[in-house]
């Protein structure tokens, strides 16, 4: 014998699922309210300007715009106010290096972010000369002498940079650089 199909229930759906559960006998029980999960953590501020130099300065490099240096070349570099004899001197290794900062071997990142704080250090207790050795890039896994041409980028566009030079070889030569830094220039 058949039975015959349930009467459709007017009821709706939740309704029917809370009669199904037992929620309307007793038998269940609402969750306590929860809060809102923590807010994601605001992205740490960040210099733009400097993040738009480096990407230029990158850019510049990969299309020639800059000539990149290669393994033996010099360093040299000095501003318009400052004499040509003082970037000779420099060349000769005829200044003092008050302070020295050794970038070789490391990632270039670290190495720019650490010569950025070093020149900035300083800059603060009025240091005028420093030695940067920066290696000569032979070993790099790059064609070209990856953290002397970080170098040389970073000190071109500094404010307090006046001049700098590959010292003679006694001195590090083409692995490493002078550089005369002005008392109160900005940046």
């Amino acid at each position: 014998m058949r039975k015959a199909p349930p009467e459709p229930d007017d009821r709706d759906d939740a309704e029917l699922f809370r009669a199904a559960i037992g929620a309307d006998r007793g038998k269940v029980r609402a969750l306590p309210a929860t809060s809102a999960p923590p807010a994601a953590p605001k992205p740490k501020p960040s210099t733009k300007m400097a993040r738009r130099d480096d990407d230029q300065a990158r850019e510049e490099l990969r299309h020639g715009a800059i000539s990149a240096l290669e393994a033996g070349d010099a360093l040299g570099y000095r501003r318009e106010e400052v004499p040509p004899q003082v970037l000779r001197r420099l060349a000769r290794g005829e200044y003092a290096a008050q302070e020295e900062l050794d970038l070789h071997g490391l990632p270039a990142r670290d190495a720019e972010s650490l010569l950025r704080e070093f020149l900035r250090d300083c800059r603060t207790h009025g240091v005028g000369c420093v030695r940067i050795v920066h290696g000569k890039g032979r070993n790099s896994e790059e064609r070209l002498p990856v953290l002397k041409n970080l170098v040389d980028r970073v000190l071109r566009h500094r404010a307090d940079v006046l001049a700098f030079h590959s010292p003679p070889p006694a001195q590090g030569g083409a692995g490493a650089v002078l550089v005369l830094l002005g008392q109160h220039a900005g940046k």
